[in-house]
């Protein structure tokens, strides 16, 4: 997509990313991290577009969302089902994510990582109940409420980043401060991704992706891809 942006003339490139992509502990938050780095390397040509990345949380009522499949349980009765109860998210509708990555997009100077202001964490277990109660019924008489274990790879509360956020000139959007590797390194990355995919390789492809989402790079330094310590399990690519 980057590509296709750069031969086309495309003014602006905003990548969605997520808090999963935040020191990943899955395959889905590493790739994320990676698509971010490919935009912050991508920064580096000085074309005439700007690209960006806007990382944020859960959106209620999008594809994926928790919402649909509570009211869902609710209409058959129960039970609803949590992965913990203490497990918390960042929330924020549809409309207000739609329009702050417009505005994200409209402040890019090209590179950055902005992250959405999405207010305080929400246990999911109090979403459930306030779902429940919305619909006219009360939590664990009329529907029970089920732990069911979170699944591997699935974290009790997600961060938004890293390091002490940055101010943009909108008071609802910061900017992150990750490093990224060199263009050069992020192209030779990308390449043997695709050859490993091609071959089938899945501890492969987990391993690159652990190894380069995982560094702390310095901004735009081509560094070597060496082994580092396996501090958190990995979802298996099946």
């Amino acid at each position: 997509m980057v590509a296709c942006a750069r031969m086309n003339g495309i003014e602006r490139f905003v990548l969605i990313s997520t808090d999963k992509a935040v020191d990943p502990v899955s395959v889905m938050g590493a790739t994320k991290r990676v698509a971010e780095m490919v935009v912050q390397a991508s920064s580096i040509y000085h074309d005439d577009c700007r690209y960006s990345a806007v990382r944020f949380g859960n959106v209620l009522g999008s594809r994926g969302s928790v919402v649909p499949t509570f009211m869902r349980q609710i209409r058959e009765g129960g039970p609803v089902t949590i992965t913990d109860r203490h497990m918390t998210r960042y929330f924020m509708t549809i409309e207000e994510a739609v329009q702050l990555v417009l505005q994200a997009a409209a402040i890019s100077e090209g590179g950055e990582i902005f992250v959405l202001d999405m207010g305080e964490r929400v246990r999911i277990i109090d979403l459930a109940r306030r779902l429940i109660r919305l619909a006219g019924l009360v939590p664990d008489r009329d529907i029970p409420i089920v732990e069911i274990g979170a699944r591997p790879g699935e974290r009790l509360t997600e961060n938004l980043a890293v390091n002490p956020l940055v101010p943009s000139v909108h008071t609802k959007i910061n900017i992150a401060t990750a490093g990224f590797p060199g263009p050069v390194t992020m192209l030779d990355s990308v390449a043997q991704l695709g050859q490993l995919a091609a071959e089938g390789d899945n501890p492969g492809i987990v391993g690159l992706l652990q190894s380069l989402s995982a560094q702390s790079w310095k901004g735009g330094e081509t560094v070597h891809l060496g082994d580092i310590e396996n501090k958190v399990t990995w979802n298996s690519l099946d």
